[in-house]
């Protein structure tokens, strides 16, 4: 696009030599079929040439030229096809590889061949899984969005750090049970740093300061790793996806609670896992943000991607 006023200047010449010497100048041109807006790196031109001895015409009208007047050879204009090696930054930003071949979302994790989609209550779980989609769209999402404009960041982040610090017990347990008693000890040890140093769990001091990570671990991975199989695929109002592994865990680990025992009035203990989930909603208010826009079938592309995660969780774990 830069030498179009280079290109004009060019053909003006060879039409004003062109009437001059009666036509028997040529000028050839050529088209390029890819598009310039795609391309990588400024149009490459070709060098002007200029001749100082052109031979005179004549005609029967004794009509001379002027051999001192320099002639431009035409500018001729490449473009590079677009490729993988050679597309900008900002071509592979808007529209991925620029190779079609290479397009698409490949999942992070190559999908397991052995996991199993058993899933003999689908009619339930469709709609249980449309319920818990619409309550988290319709209600609890623009919830949050009200709690997150009226609390600042750093106390959301010390709220979710105190109930995380306050789920110590569930972890605890499943990693002695599941014989690894060096995560265990991390995780005890977390639990008394947070407690006093950290303000009731209120500041991760054990991770910032001294690298003790949370251990993830829950009741259903732990029945796995004993060899348990996850049974159906189930969906609950008002709950995560499951298995039937998975649900009686998750009831384990809500057992090892300990907010339910010094809180043992339902509303009040309603209440703080009303306000748990909102403030864990909130900090993360980007989830499933456009899925539902490129997934065709949403609630197959959350049945694996759960199935295929807790599969991966166990394997890790034995």
């Amino acid at each position: 696009m830069r030498s179009i006023s280079r290109v004009g200047l060019v053909l003006v010449v060879f039409a004003v030599l062109g009437v001059v010497v009666g036509g028997c100048g040529t000028l050839s041109t050529s088209l390029v079929n890819e598009s310039s807006m795609l391309a990588s790196r400024p149009p490459i031109s070709a060098p002007v040439e200029t001749t100082t001895d052109a031979p005179a015409v004549s005609t029967d009208t004794a009509v001379s030229t002027d051999t001192s007047e320099p002639t431009a050879a035409p500018v001729v204009i490449t473009y590079e096809p677009i490729t993988s090696q050679n597309a900008p930054d900002w071509v592979v930003a808007l529209s991925g590889p620029a190779d079609t071949s290479l397009r698409g979302t490949p999942e992070p994790v190559p999908p397991d061949p052995d996991v199993e989609e058993y899933d003999p209550w689908e009619k339930f779980n469709e709609k249980m899984f449309t319920f818990n989609y619409n309550m988290d769209k319709y209600v609890l999402k623009p919830v949050a969005k009200g709690y997150n404009a009226v609390m600042p960041d750093m106390f959301q982040t010390m709220i979710d750090n105190a109930f995380t610090n306050l789920r110590m017990p569930s972890r605890f347990v499943n990693k002695v049970l599941q014989w690894k008693l060096v995560d265990a000890t991390k995780e005890m040890g977390r639990f008394l740093i947070n407690s006093t140093l950290g303000i009731a769990g209120l500041f991760d001091v054990a991770r910032q300061e001294m690298g003790l990570e949370r251990q993830k671990a829950d009741f259903g991975q732990t029945l796995g790793i004993w060899g348990v199989g996850p049974g159906p695929y189930l969906v609950l109002p008002l709950l995560p996806p499951l298995t039937v592994r998975d649900g009686v865990g998750f009831a384990a680990d809500g057992a090892m609670n300990p907010l339910y025992y010094y809180i043992p009035f339902f509303p009040d203990a309603f209440g703080m896992r009303v306000g748990d989930t909102i403030n864990d909603r909130s900090l993360n208010l980007d989830l499933f943000q456009g899925i539902e826009e490129s997934t065709i079938d949403l609630y197959s592309s959350v049945r694996n991607g759960y199935l295929q995660r807790r599969n991966r969780l166990i394997k890790e774990g034995r």
